[in-house]
C-alpha cells in the first residue's frame, strides 16, 4: 500500500503545484487516511516542499496488529501531554522548509484555526485546497473496493442472523444494538453509521432513530445498517413484514419501491448522469402518485465516509465513472402506516464487466418473519 499512498500524494502535489502552492495541509480525517493510511485521531498531513510529514499528538498505534500509517512517511509527534495543534505545527514546519504558500482545506478548518495558521507562519500565503482530495477519492481502486465488499459481507451476515431470531416483542432500540454487536462479532471495525431499525408507523422513515416501540404482528420492519472495515463504509437497507402474510397494501407498496430501486440500479453505467440515475428511480414513484414526501436523493457515494460524492439527486451535476461505489436507496413512508425502504451498495462497472456489481446480497424478497 505504500506505493498506493505515494501515488495519491503525488497526484495531489501536482494539483497544488498547478495552483501555485508549494505545500499543502490536509486536516480532514478521511482525507488524511486516504493519503497517509491509518493515523491517530487529530493527525494532519503536510505535503511539504522538501518532505511529507504526518503530524500528530499521540502514538501511531496503540495495540499490536493495529493499522498504522504509511511506513514511507516520517511521523512528527508533538512533545508534551497537550501536544498543541498539529495543524499549526505543520504550518510552522512548512515555513521551515522554505515554502511561501500553503494550500489548506478551508471547508474543514475553523475560523480560529485558520487564523492560528496565519499567525504562526505569517510569511506563508494561505490558499484553498478546496475539495481536491474528496474528488480524488471518488473513483476507488480494487483494494478499496475489496474492503467495501468485505464490509458488505459482514453487514449481510449480521442482518441474516437477526432475521433468524424471534423479533415480536423486542424494541427497535434493542434490535439496533444487537445488529451493531453482530457487526463487530463478524469482524467489522464498528458500524458505518448509527443503525436504524423502524417498525410499524416508523418503517420506511428516512433517518429514523430507534425508539422503545416494540415489534408487533403485521408490522413493516425496515432496517438500515452498515459495516466499517479497514475504514471503508458500506450500507444496506431492507424491509420485511412481521409474523403474518403481508396485507395487499404492503405488497403493493413494496413492489413499487422495489421497481424504483431496480430502475436506479440498472441506470448505474459509466457515463450516466448522476441526476438521470435519480430520475430513473424517482419517476417510478412519481408516476404512482408518491411525489410528496420522497427523500431528497436516491443515493450517494460511499468509501472512507458513508456519505461521499457523487450525490444521486435531482440537482446533481456530473457523470458516473467506473469503479465508483454508490448506494441506491429509494423509499416511501406513509404517515401513520409505515413504509418501505430498499438500499443496496453497488460499484459502477461497464457492461463488458457484467454491469453494476452488487455488494449487498441479502434477499430483496418481501419476507414474512
Amino acid at each position: 500500500m505504500s506505493d498506493v499512498y505515494a501515488a495519491r500524494r503525488t497526484r495531489l502535489r501536482e494539483y497544488c503545484n498547478a495552483g501555485g502552492s508549494a505545500a499543502a495541509l490536509v486536516s480532514r480525517p478521511a482525507n488524511v487516511r486516504y493519503l497517509a493510511g491509518a493515523a491517530p485521531r487529530g493527525a494532519v498531513l503536510l505535503l511539504g516542499k522538501t518532505e511529507d510529514l504526518l503530524v500528530c499528538t499521540g502514538p501511531t498505534a496503540d495495540r499490536p496488529g493495529q493499522e498504522r500509517p504509511d511506513e514511507a512517511l516520517r511521523v512528527q509527534a508533538l512533545p508534551g501531554a497537550g501536544g498543541g495543534d498539529p495543524a499549526v505545527a505543520a504550518a510552522d514546519l512548512a515555513a521551515g522548509q522554505g515554502a511561501d504558500s500553503l494550500a489548506v482545506e478551508e471547508h474543514h478548518l475553523t475560523v480560529a484555526r485558520h487564523r492560528a495558521l496565519g499567525s504562526v507562519a505569517p510569511q506563508l500565503r494561505l490558499a484553498t485546497l478546496g475539495s481536491a482530495v474528496e474528488q480524488l477519492r471518488v473513483v476507488k481502486d480494487e483494494e478499496e473496493i475489496s474492503c467495501l465488499r468485505i464490509g458488505a459481507e459482514i453487514a449481510d451476515h449480521a442482518l441474516g442472523e437477526l432475521l433468524e431470531s424471534i423479533l415480536v416483542g423486542r424494541t427497535e432500540r434493542h434490535l439496533a444494538l444487537e445488529l451493531e454487536r453482530r457487526l463487530v462479532d463478524h469482524g467489522a471495525d464498528g458500524p458505518a453509521f448509527p443503525t436504524s431499525v423502524a417498525t410499524g408507523p416508523n418503517a420506511g422513515r428516512p433517518g429514523h432513530r430507534p425508539t422503545d416501540r416494540r415489534v408487533e404482528e403485521g408490522d413493516f420492519l425496515s432496517v438500515c445498517l452498515g459495516a466499517t472495515y479497514r475504514g471503508y463504509r458500506c450500507e444496506i437497507g431492507r424491509t420485511f413484514v412481521i409474523g403474518t402474510a403481508p396485507a395487499d397494501w404492503q405488497i403493493e407498496l413494496y413492489d413499487l419501491v422495489f421497481a424504483a430501486q431496480r430502475a436506479g440500479r440498472e441506470s448505474l453505467v459509466p457515463g450516466a448522469a448522476c441526476r438521470d440515475v435519480d430520475r430513473a428511480a424517482r419517476q417510478v414513484l412519481d408516476s404512482a402518485g408518491y411525489t410528496e414526501g420522497l427523500t431528497a436523493l436516491t443515493g450517494h457515494g460511499v468509501g472512507l465516509e458513508i456519505d461521499e460524492d457523487p450525490q444521486l439527486s435531482p440537482a446533481a451535476m456530473g457523470k458516473l465513472d467506473a469503479c465508483v461505489p454508490v448506494t441506491v436507496e429509494p423509499g416511501v413512508h406513509l404517515p401513520g402506516r409505515g413504509g418501505v425502504r430498499i438500499d443496496d451498495t453497488l460499484v459502477v462497472r461497464p457492461e463488458a464487466d457484467g454491469g453494476p456489481e452488487l455488494l449487498t446480497i441479502t434477499t430483496k424478497e418481501l419476507l414474512a418473519l
